[in-house]
């Protein structure tokens, strides 16, 4: 027999008829509950049955938060993070531990001792990834680099997926719109658009990639600016929705209909931000699961090892065929 999952906190915060985050707060002694609304809150906890699982029995007596790692520069309170972090928090929840973002200095490395860590905004030469392995602390990276925990979307394939997608429309002048590419996300989506283009027999046109520092304003004026210094594209593939909404201000703004005129395509499929928007489908719930799932292995001391989560297209209004509008 398979035994029960443990209660997830949305289910807490149904039964008790509280919002998510207080419960999170209530579960982890945080100020600001009543302590009527933490009681329920308990009551809750009980009547689903919650028990903590072995890891979390293991951890009595020692510290029980994980300590969340964002590299410098990463933004903070992008709906993506904020989505993930959710998942995240539920996720370790359930193995006993709560998540913090741990206070770093300017290289990024913790300034407070935790059980283990979660690092995002995975970029060459990190130096969070080499310290802490060297002080044998237990961690998972959102990301990918070889000899350590890590998870990451399958972000090659999701940069292939979104440009042979505008192949297939007939589209030939396909503009990439991106940021960062030391970090990985940003540079596996390039790689992606490239192996689409070589595979199309077209060749890569550097000045066909624009910045737009996975920022709605940066993506705005990166493609206003583009378009207004004369270089033309019938489609742009951008590496986030929240550039993909900027692209698409811009366009507007410069009387170009999408998708008649200019195709667009996205990538996360965010609530709300991806809504209507033809995006590539990032599963942050398995994100989550999957980094739980290794830091748990790090935390047992097992050997390093990593996994990717697919990622799919998902068709929408902000494509059509090449020359559609006429």
């Amino acid at each position: 027999m398979s035994k029960p999952k443990a209660p997830t906190i949305r289910e807490i915060a149904r039964i008790a008829n509280v919002s998510v985050g207080t419960v999170s707060r209530a579960l982890n002694g945080r100020p600001g509950v009543s302590q009527k609304t933490r009681e329920r809150v308990m009551e809750a906890v009980r009547t689903l049955g919650y028990a903590p699982n072995p890891v979390a029995r293991e951890l009595v007596g020692k510290p029980s938060t994980v300590g969340l790692l964002l590299a410098p520069g990463v933004r903070r309170h992008t709906p993506y993070f904020v989505l993930l972090l959710e998942a995240l928090a539920e996720e370790l929840w359930r193995m006993g531990l709560r998540v913090k973002e741990a206070p770093t200095d300017p290289q990024g490395l913790p300034l407070e001792e935790a059980r283990g860590y979660v690092l995002l905004g995975a970029h060459d030469h990190d130096p969070r990834i080499e310290a802490l392995r060297e002080a044998g602390k237990p961690f998972v990276l959102i990301g990918v680099y070889p000899g350590v925990f890590w998870v990451a979307p399958d972000d090659v394939a999701g940069g292939y997926l979104a440009t042979r997608h505008l192949l297939e429309l007939g589209h030939e002048e396909i503009a990439l719109l991106t940021g960062y590419l030391h970090h990985q996300a940003g540079r596996e989506r390039l790689l992606g658009y490239r192996k689409a283009l070589l595979e199309a027999g077209l060749p890569f046109r550097p000045e066909m990639v624009l910045d737009g520092r996975f920022d709605p304003l940066s993506a705005y004026r990166a493609v206003r600016r583009a378009w207004e210094e004369g270089l033309r594209f019938t489609a742009i593939f951008a590496a986030s929705d929240e550039m993909a909404l900027g692209a698409q201000a811009a366009l507007e703004d410069l009387g170009l209909r999408v998708p008649e005129e200019v195709s667009l395509v996205g990538y996360d499929d965010l609530p709300e931000v991806g809504e209507g928007l033809t995006t590539v489908h990032q599963d942050l719930p398995t994100l989550a699961r999957e980094a739980a799932d290794l830091l748990e292995g790090a935390l047992a001391g097992e050997e390093p090892r990593g996994r990717r989560v697919p990622v799919h297209l998902v068709p929408r209004g902000t494509t059509a065929r090449r020359g559609v509008g006429g």
